[in-house]
Order: C-alpha cells, then sequence, then structure tokens
C-alpha cells in the first residue's frame, strides 16, 4: 500500500521558499507561472539581497510577516487544490531603522560618487535647516528622473502667478512622446490632457513623454531658471536619442560644444527618430550627459512643492508612522536618487535626499534602497523618542 504524501500549509509552503536549497518550479500552479514575468527564484533572490537571510515566519492577519535579517515583509499565499501555489504577494517591506552615523559609514562605502542630505526643515520648509547628517552634499550629481521636480516648481510657479491654471488642457503631440517610463507615450496624438494629469503622471509614474510635454508647454528656459547648470535643459527624448548607440557622433558633437552649439544640436535633433529601446545600454553611458543637482538643491526643490497633492500619489517608501510623505526618485545605468519630504506625526518636517553615481558599473539598487529605507526608519524612530521625552 502506497502512502500518501503529507498535506504542506500554506505556512509551510510560504516557508519552504525561503529555506530550500533550491525552489522547484512544480510548487507553482501553471497559472501563477504564466501571470508572472520573472521566475520565482529571482523574486526571492531579489528579496534575500535586499533585506538579509530568512529568520522567521509570523502569522499577521490574513496572510504572514517574514522577517529576514534586515527588515520584514508582509505575504499572502494561496494553494489551488493540489496544494501548488496559485497566488503569492508580497508588500508592506519595512527596513529594520539605523542611525544616521551608521548610515553614512555605509553610504561612504559605496564604490563611485555619493551625495546624502538629511536636514530637519520644520521652521524653514523650503529645504534650509537644521543638518542631521550630511555627505558631499553640496557636490553636483547626475540625479536621473528626480530633475522633474524643477520642471513641476517652474509649473507651480506660473500657476501661482496666475499665468497658467491646473485646468488648462493641452494637447499631446509627435513630438512629445519619448521612450518608457510612462504611458502616453502609446497614446494617441492629439490626445487631450490637463496640466494636473501631465504634473501628476510626470511625478507619480515618471512619465517620460508627459515630461516632455511640460517643458515645452511651460518652456525650458522656465524650467532653467530652476536647474542653472543644467543648460541647455534636456528634454528625456533628447538625452534617449544622445545615448542611443546609432547616435554617437551626435553625442560627441553634443560633448564637445559649448552652450549656444549645444542648444543648436537640440533643435536638430528633431529631425532625428526616437530610438528604439534595444538601442540603448545596460552599462552606464555619458553620464555627463544628465541633470545635475545637489542634494541641498533637491531639498529647496522638494520643500517648493510637497504642498501639492500629487508629490504625495506614489510615497516611495511604505508611509506609515508618516502624516505626509512627498517623493521623487530617478535611475538610469550608474545613477540613482531618491529624494523625500517627510513630515512626522508631531509635525516636524524633514528633507532626505541621497544621489549614488558610478559611470564603471551598474548600481545594486536594492541595497541603496534597503540602506536608505532603514536610515527614514531610523529618523522616524528618533523622532518618536524626542517626542516622548
Amino acid at each position: 500500500m502506497m502512502s500518501q504524501q503529507p498535506k504542506i500549509s500554506p505556512q509551510a509552503a510560504l516557508e519552504r521558499l525561503f529555506t530550500a536549497p533550491e525552489i522547484e518550479r512544480q510548487w507553482f500552479a501553471d497559472s501563477f507561472l504564466s501571470q508572472v514575468p520573472v521566475s520565482p527564484e529571482q523574486i526571492i533572490r531579489d528579496l534575500q539581497n535586499q533585506l538579509g537571510t530568512f529568520q522567521s515566519l509570523q502569522s499577521e492577519g490574513e496572510g504572514y510577516r517574514v522577517v529576514f535579517e534586515r527588515g520584514s515583509l508582509a505575504a499572502l499565499i494561496r494553494l489551488d487544490e493540489t496544494e501548488k501555489i496559485s497566488s503569492l504577494w508580497f508588500h508592506d517591506i519595512h527596513s529594520n531603522a539605523i542611525a544616521l552615523p551608521d548610515a553614512i559609514e555605509q553610504f561612504q562605502a559605496l564604490p563611485g560618487q555619493v551625495s546624502l542630505l538629511v536636514v530637519e526643515t520644520t521652521e524653514t520648509p523650503t529645504g534650509s535647516g537644521v543638518e542631521l547628517a550630511s555627505l558631499n552634499a553640496d557636490q553636483p550629481m547626475a540625479v536621473g528622473s528626480t530633475f522633474k521636480l524643477a520642471i513641476l516648481a517652474a509649473l507651480h510657479q506660473e500657476i501661482q502667478a496666475g499665468r497658467y491654471s491646473w485646468a488648462d488642457v493641452v494637447a499631446l503631440e509627435p513630438q512629445d512622446k519619448s521612450l518608457p517610463s510612462g504611458i502616453l507615450q502609446n497614446w494617441f496624438d492629439g490626445a487631450l490632457l490637463t496640466v494636473q494629469t501631465l504634473a501628476t503622471l510626470m511625478i507619480s509614474q515618471s512619465d517620460n513623454t508627459a515630461t516632455d510635454l511640460l517643458i515645452r508647454w511651460v518652456g525650458r528656459e522656465k524650467v532653467e531658471e530652476f536647474a542653472p547648470r543644467n543648460r541647455p535643459f534636456l528634454t528625456t527624448r533628447e538625452a534617449f536619442v544622445l545615448k542611443a548607440a546609432p547616435n554617437a557622433s551626435l553625442l560627441t558633437r553634443y560633448r564637445a560644444g559649448n552652450e549656444i552649439e549645444r542648444r543648436q544640436l537640440l533643435s536638430e535633433l528633431v529631425q532625428v527618430s526616437l530610438p528604439e529601446v534595444t538601442s540603448l545600454s545596460d552599462r552606464p553611458t555619458a553620464l555627463d550627459v544628465e541633470w545635475f543637482f545637489t542634494a541641498r538643491e533637491l531639498c529647496s526643490l522638494i520643500g517648493q512643492v510637497s504642498d501639492l497633492l500629487l508629490t504625495r500619489v506614489n510615497p516611495g517608501i511604505s508611509p506609515a508612522g508618516w502624516s505626509q510623505v512627498a517623493y521623487k526618485g530617478g535611475s538610469e545605468p550608474g545613477v540613482l536618487n531618491l529624494t523625500h519630504e517627510l513630515v512626522s506625526q508631531t509635525g516636524k518636517r524633514y528633507c532626505v535626499s541621497a544621489t549614488w553615481n558610478d559611470a564603471d558599473a551598474p548600481l545594486d539598487e536594492n541595497h541603496f534602497f534597503t540602506l536608505y529605507s532603514s536610515m527614514v526608519s531610523g529618523l522616524q524612530d528618533a523622532g518618536l523618542q524626542d517626542a516622548n521625552r
């Protein structure tokens, strides 16, 4: 008589993912595997790279809290009638808190260049205030899509002056279309969008097409008032065209030119087709053709726009424990920035901005994000301790 295999519980199936020497595809339902764009092995490996080694599993609501060496996450798991995983959702990732001195030490150990600024801005919400931590905070560095804060600041200024309105409607034109991230590159020509919708997509989804449309609408020169070292101020489409492999000669000309010559070249790029995504390298490419800001400048910019609700749609980190979270981040190969304005439950306001550049190798984004999140958790814990004194 053959013995039956013992039934496996959802908790045991979840724990097995983090403790077994190898993950077997037979543990998963075909319906699950067909819907997940990356392998289960990659998902688990990325989580362990970010949070460290598995420690324990605890029941939490309808699911579980998975505890790791450097943090924890919530997990929901469902098994089908054959005891295969049919649904698996990881969310609510928390990093263990670390103190600011420890964070600075770990940021300094990263290869390449790193800048960091943590400042309390309760009394001065435009970015200046009491420095709590600083590392190369006045060094201009490439910040990727965080440059979009400058566009939002320029737009906000024009609206406050009464020249424009959030309800103004703008038509999407072919020359506005860029490469992802975002969704508007797939929309039809002539689509009508409000300025508020465009700004929300630009900040919350980092929509590059929305970004370029707003640069056209507000005016490149207006944006440059908020980004004086970035002249000419590139659209995302222009940056993609210059960095695409088939356009190496254009990149050479741009790098060699002065401001006037660069502006002339940008006017010529209108006639150059938007490159295919496959023509862009996944290695750091021409990091001098980017958008450059100091951490202090980014704190000033986010302080100027954090009253706008659209800056809070995508908080970037877990907003738990904060009364308000405004966020913008950016990345490309070799470039990573995270910038927040955070308001505590007691009303204290902070700006946190960290940038990492490395022209020689791709960045370990998970490690950087975990370190940043742990630092923010430490900042929150310190604020709670001060409030309880």
